[in-house]
């Protein structure tokens, strides 16, 4: 654990206010999910949950069957992570954050296709555009989203087709979560 030297005192409701800062670091907003764990030393740590993350193996295994059925790299993200990749380095793409371009454009809850003329880097510091971004939508709310990038053979793909695709794959995740 890393100490912040911030210190605060739990209310008469037993609530404790998480400081700005930490909260804007951590991207942590009103209304988001905290897993709450304990250490043998008697430490309260706190985590933020993310439902796409617990299926992150039946992720993996979809990201997996979208890459080898239709030949197309596919990464899927909770809200502010990487969790699943397929047809990329995984040790490249797992684990990193989504961009701010990525947030809104799933915030906006519509799939996004690279014919629209803007580009979209949606991973951390890996300078590839998407050619199709999904949002997962579990019990009406953003998830995440699942991600597809041009194949590297340059190979094109019918983009409505493989949109039909992320979007069956986006919806059936999105079921999965609300079970």
């Amino acid at each position: 654990m890393k100490a912040t030297g911030i210190v605060r005192r739990i209310d008469d409701l037993g609530r404790i206010v998480i400081p700005k800062e930490i909260r804007r670091t951590l991207r942590i907003r009103e209304g988001d999910a905290l897993e709450i764990f304990t250490d043998s030393q008697g430490g309260v740590i706190f985590k933020k949950y993310s439902p796409v993350g617990e299926l992150s193996t039946f992720a993996s295994q979809y990201a997996e069957v979208l890459n080898r059925t239709a030949g197309l790299p596919t990464v899927i993200s909770d809200r502010d992570h990487i969790v699943a990749a397929s047809g990329v380095s995984r040790k490249e793409y797992m684990e990193r954050r989504v961009t701010p371009e990525m947030e809104e454009c799933v915030q906006a809850r519509r799939t996004y296709l690279s014919t629209s003329g803007e580009k979209v880097i949606p991973v951390e510091g890996i300078n590839r555009p998407a050619e199709i971004i999904c949002p997962i939508l579990a019990a009406s709310d953003v998830a995440g989203a699942v991600i597809v990038f041009q194949p590297e053979n340059e190979e094109n793909i019918p983009i409505e087709t493989a949109a039909k695709l992320v979007q069956v794959a986006a919806s059936f995740l999105g079921k999965q979560m609300e079970e």
